[in-house]
């Protein structure tokens, strides 16, 4: 049995036991005790979370886990000296250490992010990168494992980190089964986006959505602002006015952004010629498309690519 010691703290974000789902639905799949989970704090005791319910936990010891997992927190403090101090010594003693969200500071803290690629919420990024300038932060990731150590995003994002260890750990039958129980994606890739071009734009009305759904589902046609305000139902003046009054943007940089979120998934997540990708994203060709992912991501389609390919192996 793998035991996974899941360290929490005052305040600590009660989202952050989705994590520990994963472990649990993995013994109720397997029908045996694969995972052994163990809460931890540096008192042990009762712990509050950030809602105001208390979890029984253990104090810190030398105990060793297979999986040490920090969890995030409601608000960005500095960690006690005893929790750094736990963290700073885990991977002498855990075969793997990893935080989720917010957690990826304690690990910072403690310096076990030092040159290693890592990622947090992307809100909470930016500030990560500047506290700790040795950190190869990577903001949009969903999560990256950098050897033994590894972090996600946003909470539901620790999700894809537990089921990508159970997939390793396990197999990918069980990680798949697991995901299935959970009614979640088997799980995303690690380097997939942690944003979304229609959450972004956000609009409003039934009509914009209407019209935006309708691009997404056709992105490998010319689609013209007359296409998209016949699928609005709305003259084309109407629609374009309407369209950037509740997105703030134009209809054609939306569906640009569309395009590029499609081609990124399909250069990550396939081996379609580059070509193939461009043009069933509806870029005229490759040239057209690199040019795109230069603007959004400062990087060509094909180091996207190599990224993923790197981070799957």
């Amino acid at each position: 049995m793998q035991r996974i010691g899941f360290i929490v703290f005052p305040g600590y974000q009660v989202m952050s036991f989705a994590v520990i789902s994963v472990f649990e639905f993995a013994n109720l799949q397997a029908g045996a005790p694969l995972y052994g989970i163990q809460l931890l704090s540096e008192t042990g005791g009762p712990i509050r979370t950030s809602i105001g319910i208390d979890v029984e936990t253990a104090p810190f010891d030398e105990t060793p886990f297979d999986t040490l997992i920090v969890g995030g927190g409601a608000e960005i403090e500095p960690s006690t000296p005893g929790l750094v101090e736990f963290v700073r010594q885990a991977p002498a003693r855990h075969r793997r250490v990893a935080a989720t969200c917010t957690g990826a500071f304690v690990l910072a803290e403690a310096g076990l992010l030092d040159g290693r690629r890592a990622t947090t919420h992307w809100f909470h990024a930016r500030q990560l990168q500047a506290q700790f300038p040795k950190v190869k932060m990577e903001e949009d990731r969903i999560f990256i494992n950098d050897g033994p150590i590894w972090t996600s995003a946003g909470m539901t994002a620790g999700i894809d980190l537990a089921l990508a260890m159970v997939e390793q750990d396990l197999g990918a039958d069980l990680a798949r089964a697991v995901a299935k129980k959970l009614v979640v994606y088997h799980r995303r890739a690690g380097g997939q986006s942690q944003f979304s071009a229609l959450l972004e734009l956000d609009p409003k009305s039934d009509r914009i959505q209407s019209a935006l759904a309708y691009a997404r589902n056709n992105l490998h046609t010319p689609l013209s602002v007359a296409q998209l305000a016949d699928a609005a139902r709305l003259s084309p003046r109407q629609f374009s006015r309407a369209f950037h009054a509740e997105t703030g943007q134009s209809p054609a940089k939306a569906v640009e952004h569309l395009r590029i979120e499609a081609a990124r998934l399909m250069m990550e997540q396939t081996r379609h010629p580059i070509d193939i990708v461009a043009r069933q994203t509806g870029f005229a060709d490759r040239d057209r498309m690199r040019r795109a992912f230069l603007r959004a991501f400062g990087q060509p389609p094909q180091v996207i690519r190599r990224n993923a390919r790197n981070q799957a192996a």
